[in-house]
């Protein structure tokens, strides 16, 4: 049985591990920056399966009237399995009455799915553009 709960004992090691799970090379190769970008969150949710992490997921913002999900990941033999829908659904809930929660992904189908299937509308549908800075 999947349990969602806070995670709070930062450890890189299983961090690095899901991410490099998924392909997400721009943490991996910039390791040293994890410990203080997961202190300074919001807040951070795991999946575990017994004691082991399976999925992750980060969200930044003041609480009040942003939270942007910085980051879901979950391990590619747990998805497909409503893992990051749990994930995500955990955030939303501890964020009931936030204005407005944001996030950036990929423009796949995939994608796209869940997060509709999760109540996300895609900005260019209401009227709005994203723009970003790398």
């Amino acid at each position: 049985m999947i349990e969602i709960k806070e995670y709070r004992a930062f450890r890189l090691e299983e961090i690095i591990g899901l991410y490099q799970s998924v392909g997400w090379t721009n943490y991996t190769e910039r390791a040293d920056i994890l410990p203080k970008a997961y202190a300074d969150s919001l807040c951070v949710f795991g999946a575990y399966d017994a004691d082991a992490p399976v999925g992750i997921i980060r969200a930044v913002g003041d609480g009040q009237t942003i939270v942007f999900i910085q980051d879901i990941v979950v391990l590619p033999e747990y998805q497909r399995r409503g893992v990051g829908t749990r994930l995500l659904k955990a955030v939303m809930e501890k964020y009931k009455g936030v204005y407005q929660m944001q996030l950036l992904t990929d423009d796949t189908e995939k994608t796209k799915a869940f997060y509709r299937s999760v109540g996300f509308t895609a900005s260019d549908e209401i009227g709005c553009v994203a723009f970003i800075r790398k």
